[in-house]
């Protein structure tokens, strides 16, 4: 059977098909995102059937970053030529191939590979290439649907915590894996249909959200640059709580699930924080907005140096999500507003590969600190020394931009 494609129309920006989109998109997000959290709620489990060290046990995580990372720009790419849903039925069908492989590897080295060769690059259509060809189909509210099909990556971070450790308790970690990948294969594939219309070039090419709306006084390749260097700092200090909460409420005596919940909760309110910075950007734009996600990030990270109680750490964690769960989305708006549409993909692709080194990085260079140090402090001091470059980055395309302001056109 042939699936036909069809191509929208001006009628269909900021229209119902859009919403309908959005809607469409959120959920496929939802569902491809197991490949950021799975691993994080593992990782104890892991290193004890391993016999490995903290440091070690990360590497998984870092494996499937970084082929998240990958897969983001070589996505990216393929969207901006033949559209969004034949890539992201290939990348579906490889997440759920991963998953499964996973279950019956039988050293961190294979479980490492399984993670970066797979399920990484299998989760790659579920975000950076997703939200660009989202954002595609809006004009008026970019800033809100893009946010919006960001928090998808959230909702899986509420979702999958809720689920899979009860699965793991119940029935270990290799079944549960197996079960995931099931899921990949049954849900995520048919959702790509859904998503077969093209976007709207002709719209694109007259000029209708298609173009640079808040020029700065800097060149592509120096603007790219820039927001690759914000993307690493922002998510190497990003990355401190959101993968380490679960082993460190571990180490506190708190246990595995108490750290679940905490991370679902840091999702959650990150969800909110999601919606709310798209809001703001479509007021005050993506730069300005990512300044203040920056700021509060940083103020949030240095509020769990001196409360690790139990209930402290569930009101630093909800902090925490409130704080930072804006700044990523940012960087699509960002490339929206000064970069022409048609390198939508790949652009937001080779930003978001930043900000998930950045969390690569930061995972494991976390629990490298810990295994030196033998506590988590310096750790989170180290994540706010990176989001400091973040801050920097912003107010330098503040300045940037009210420079370009002045001289005008």
């Amino acid at each position: 059977m042939r699936l036909e494609t069809r191509t929208g129309t001006l009628a269909d920006i900021d229209g119902n098909y859009a919403w309908l989109r959005l809607v469409v998109s959120m959920l496929f997000g939802t569902l491809g995102g197991v490949g950021m959290w799975a691993v994080v709620l593992v990782i104890p489990t892991v290193q004890a059937e391993f016999g490995v060290d903290r440091a070690d046990a990360s590497l998984p995580y870092t494996a499937a970053m970084l082929g998240f990372a990958v897969g983001n720009v070589i996505v990216g790419r393929a969207i901006d030529r033949i559209g969004f849903w034949m890539p992201a039925l290939g990348t579906a069908l490889v997440l759920g191939t991963g998953f499964i492989l996973a279950a019956s590897t039988t050293s961190i080295l294979q479980f490492s590979l399984a993670h970066g060769l797979l399920i990484g690059v299998g989760t790659a259509s579920s975000f950076g290439p997703l939200i660009a060809d989202l954002s595609h189909w809006f004009n008026r509210r970019r800033g809100l649907a893009v946010s919006c099909a960001a928090t998808g990556s959230y909702l899986a971070g509420v979702l999958w915590p809720a689920v899979i450790p009860g699965v793991v308790e119940a029935h270990g970690w290799r079944f549960a894996y197996v079960a995931i990948g099931i899921v990949c294969f049954l849900a995520m594939a048919p959702l790509t249909l859904l998503l077969r219309r093209q976007p709207p070039h002709a719209a694109l090419a007259e000029g209708q959200g298609g173009g640079p709306s808040r020029p700065l006084s800097l060149s592509p390749t120096a603007l790219q640059t820039l927001l690759v260097i914000s993307g690493l700092g922002c998510c190497v200090a990003m990355s401190m709580p959101q993968v380490h909460i679960v082993a460190y409420c571990l180490d506190l005596g708190y246990g595995i699930a108490r750290g679940a919940d905490m991370l679902s909760i840091m999702m959650a309110a990150g969800i909110v924080s999601r919606i709310g910075s798209g809001f703001i950007a479509d007021r005050i734009g993506g730069v300005r907005t990512l300044l203040i996600g920056a700021v509060l990030q940083c103020l949030a990270l240095f509020l769990y140096i001196p409360f690790n109680g139990l209930a402290s750490l569930y009101v630093v964690s909800l902090v925490f999500g409130l704080s930072q769960g804006g700044i990523v989305p940012c960087y699509a708006v960002i490339v929206r507003e000064t970069m022409p549409a048609k390198e939508a993909g790949q652009r937001v692709g080779i930003v978001i590969m930043a900000t998930i080194l950045g969390m690569a990085i930061g995972g494991w260079m976390s629990g490298w600190i810990y295994d030196l140090t033998g506590s988590y402090a310096a750790a989170f001091l180290n994540g706010i020394g990176w989001n400091f470059l973040t801050i920097s980055v912003a107010l330098f395309l503040l300045w940037s931009a009210r420079r370009a302001s002045y001289a005008g056109p």
